[in-house]
C-alpha cells in the first residue's frame, strides 16, 4: 500500500504565520475513502489535520492562534514560530522548530509510515526531538501555565471532522471527561459506522487529550500537567500508532 492512497502529507503550507506553518497529514482517509481529518476549521483555524504542535516551547507558540497568559486568558502575542521542513535522509524527514526570530529551538527527525492491517490500515508517526542549544527547552501546555480545566494539550494532535454519532472509549472509560488526562494504553474514537480510529503509543508522562463536545479532536499530550524539559543535547523520542478502519 502506498501512503499517497490513504493520506496526503503537506510539507510547506502557505498559511498565515499566526496559524504556525508546519507539516501535517490531511486528508487522511479510510480505505473506503472517508476523510477522517479536518484542516483550518472555523472554530480553530490553526488545527491542521494530524501532526505535531506545541502551545509553548520556551515562550514560542508552535500551536497557532492566541497564547494563554495566566491572569489574562488567551491573548494575541507576537510569539508565533514555525516548524520547518528541512529535507529528507532516506525515509526520515528532518525539521527545525523555530522561534519568531528564526532561531532553532529543537531539531527533529520524523518518520511516517502506513501498513495494511485486517479491516483497515495503520499509520505510524515517530519523532525524535533534540535540543541543539546550551539551555534547557521547556514544553508547556495552557494547563501547566495556569489555565487548568484539562487544557493540557500539545504534542501529537489529530483534528477530527464533524461527528454525527461520536463515541470515545479508553479501557473502561467511556466519556470525554474521564478520558481526558488519562493514560489508558488504547483510545478509540468512532463516528457510527463511518469510521473508527484506534490510537496507541503512550510513553513516559504522556496523557490523552480528548475533546468531543466543544470540537472533535484527540491528542497525545506531552505536558498535560507538568512541563516537558529537554536538556542541552538531549533527545525526546516517541512513536504513535493510529489504526484507521
Amino acid at each position: 500500500m502506498k501512503l499517497s492512497e490513504v493520506a496526503e502529507y503537506v510539507l510547506e503550507p502557505d498559511i498565515d504565520p499566526v496559524l504556525v506553518p508546519r507539516p501535517y497529514l490531511h486528508p487522511v482517509r479510510t480505505l473506503g475513502g472517508t476523510v477522517v481529518t479536518d484542516v483550518l476549521p472555523a472554530d480553530h483555524e490553526w488545527h491542521l489535520g494530524a501532526g505535531l504542535a506545541m502551545p509553548d516551547v520556551s515562550g514560542t507558540n508552535l500551536w497557532g492562534g492566541r497564547s494563554y497568559v495566566h491572569g489574562r486568558g488567551y491573548v494575541w502575542l507576537p510569539d508565533h514560530g514555525r516548524i520547518e521542513h528541512v529535507g529528507w535522509r532516506g525515509d526520515v524527514e528532518e525539521l527545525r522548530w523555530l522561534d519568531p526570530a528564526g532561531r532553532i529551538l529543537l531539531s527533529e527527525a520524523r518518520e511516517c509510515g502506513a501498513a495494511a492491517v485486517p479491516g483497515g490500515w495503520r499509520l505510524t508517526l515517530a519523532t525524535a526531538l533534540t535540543n541543539p542549544g546550551g539551555e534547557p527547552v521547556e514544553l508547556r501546555s495552557p494547563a501547566v501555565n495556569g489555565r487548568g480545566e484539562g487544557a493540557g494539550y500539545g504534542g501529537f494532535f489529530w483534528r477530527l471532522p464533524p461527528l454525527a454519532e461520536p463515541s470515545i472509549v479508553a479501557g473502561a472509560l467511556r466519556d470525554e471527561e474521564s478520558i481526558n488526562g488519562s493514560a489508558e494504553p488504547v483510545l478509540t474514537v468512532s463516528d457510527g459506522d463511518r469510521f473508527s480510529l484506534e490510537f496507541s503509543g503512550l510513553a513516559g508522562d504522556d496523557r490523552w487529550f480528548a475533546r468531543i463536545a466543544e470540537y472533535p479532536g484527540i491528542g497525545v499530550a506531552w505536558a498535560f500537567d507538568r512541563p516537558l524539559v529537554i536538556g542541552p543535547g538531549e533527545t525526546f523520542r516517541r512513536s504513535y500508532r493510529v489504526r484507521v478502519s
